[in-house]
């Protein structure tokens, strides 16, 4: 009879499988690295996408924002600023030298420095008569991500013709000539 502290042997194998089982080996840890690694690119990859997007929703509230300050400026000063005066004149009255103009004119921006540039850090883009329309209304913009003038990232606070010249519909999505 065996005495009764001692342990059969499918007991000690038992156990010593639970022993050598304690750790990880290399392989499994390489796995889960693997893994990790997988899912963190596609977390980064993902991102950098949503912040490129997110730039572009910055810059179309910022444009509705100036512009709604341009109307207010031509609803005080009866005319939008000058291609001179820029979208400056909305919160620095230095331009304007018109007597009359300056007694109507008011601060029409409250954080000049968060309206200067657009979300790429480039100045916005201003003229006074929007060259693609019929009407006597201004045209404001950002140059977009690649900064350039005239290429199908641009983006408008208005639609631009197809006809008209212009690129872009307003939403930094190209439209078709």
């Amino acid at each position: 009879m065996a005495p009764r502290n001692s342990k059969t042997g499918q007991e000690m194998h038992r156990m010593g499988g639970r022993r050598a089982r304690r750790g990880f080996t290399l392989i499994e840890v390489m796995i889960v690295l693997a893994i990790i690694l997988a899912l963190a690119t596609l977390v980064v990859v993902n991102l950098r996408g949503t912040r490129e997007d997110a730039k572009k929703d910055t810059a179309k509230i910022n444009l509705q924002t100036l512009g709604k300050a341009l109307e207010r400026f031509n609803d005080k000063i009866n005319r939008y600023p000058t291609d001179d005066e820029g979208i400056k004149a909305l919160w620095d009255k230095s331009s304007i030298t018109d007597e009359e103009e300056l007694k109507n004119w008011s601060r029409f921006v409250d954080q000049p420095e968060n309206s200067e540039k657009d979300p790429w850090g480039t100045p916005w883009g201003y003229r006074a008569k929007d060259e693609t329309s019929e009407e006597n209304i201004f045209d404001l913009w950002s140059y977009g991500p690649d900064k350039q003038d005239g290429t199908d990232d641009d983006i408008h606070l208005r639609p631009r013709n197809m006809d008209g010249g212009g690129t872009g519909d307003g939403s930094g999505t190209p439209t078709s000539r």
